[in-house]
């Protein structure tokens, strides 16, 4: 290829680089100057620059710890549900046997089903009085002493939200899980059985070595989907204060714009720290 030709490509991907650019960095450039001012809602007044004093006034408030705390609970307990339920239901739904195809479609429509619904439902479930839940884990199996109000109650508001969430989305890691194990070739689990190889040996030595970056990327997704996670715990129970709803709090039911744009400032650099380690020290690319 002449330079000429190089060039010439250089200047025809030229816009479509500005245009990504613009949508990914002009958000993130505003909501960073944002937080440095005390944000007027009179139009005839401007916004008071303040340096870092919303900062100062969040990393000292304890209802933003209280409310990472939560969001570091929910985010561990949901990415390793997900992945770990997607994996088993993979697993199974890898099999020969007749029907297959139906309750492979059967699996995914948690996911593909509108939230609004979907929380309507469970809602139904967790109700104190007439709610599945509490029929099972108290009348049935007696964990409780009494009926439980899941939704509301702050203690066990974050268990509801948990099991949602987990049941909502493991349809996505199954899908790409299986789709992984159906690539592996048939012919590594034959040597293996032709070697005396047990099913847990073929599961450890072939099938987890397969699945390594197809998992990886899951963990990774769901994190940051799930660490910015807001409508799902939000319209399920208001009960539950991670720190999406903390930002919503602040920026929308507070008017304090400034401070939710330093509060998601502070979420963005944790994510990306996250991210950064992740990549290097556990995936090793």
């Amino acid at each position: 290829m002449s330079k000429n030709e190089a060039r010439l490509g250089y200047f025809l991907i030229l816009p479509t680089v500005i245009l990504i650019a613009g949508l990914i960095l002009y958000p993130i450039g505003y909501n960073l100057t944002l937080s440095f001012f005390e944000v007027s809602l009179n139009p005839a007044k401007g916004n008071v620059f303040i340096g870092l004093q919303h900062y100062l006034e969040i990393l000292t408030d304890y209802e933003f710890w209280s409310s990472f705390k939560t969001s570091v609970i929910f985010t561990l307990s949901t990415v390793l549900g997900t992945t770990l339920l997607g994996l088993g239901v993979a697993l199974l739904l890898n099999r020969e046997f007749k029907g297959r195809t139906i309750l492979r479609g059967m699996v995914l429509l948690p996911y593909v089903t509108p939230l609004i619904s979907l929380v309507f439902g469970w809602k139904y479930l967790f109700d104190p009085v007439f709610g599945m839940f509490n029929y099972i884990f108290v009348d049935m199996l007696n964990f409780f002493p009494h009926h439980l109000n899941w939704i509301e109650s702050p203690q066990f508001a974050i268990y509801a939200v948990i099991i949602f969430n987990i049941w909502h989305n493991f349809p996505f890691s199954f899908l790409m899980i299986l789709a992984e194990l159906q690539s592996i070739s048939g012919t590594l689990y034959e040597a293996a059985e032709v070697d005396g190889a047990s099913a847990w040996q073929k599961f450890v030595h072939i099938t987890l070595p397969e699945l390594k970056f197809v998992i990886g990327a899951l963990v990774i997704l769901r994190t940051i989907w799930n660490f910015y996670k807001f409508a799902e715990v939000y319209l399920l129970s208001p009960a539950v204060e991670t720190l999406p709803v903390y930002v919503y709090e602040k920026a929308f039911a507070n008017y304090n714009f400034g401070q939710g744009a330093a509060i998601a400032t502070i979420l963005f650099i944790f994510v990306l720290g996250f991210i950064l380690y992740y990549v290097r020290r556990v995936l090793e690319w």
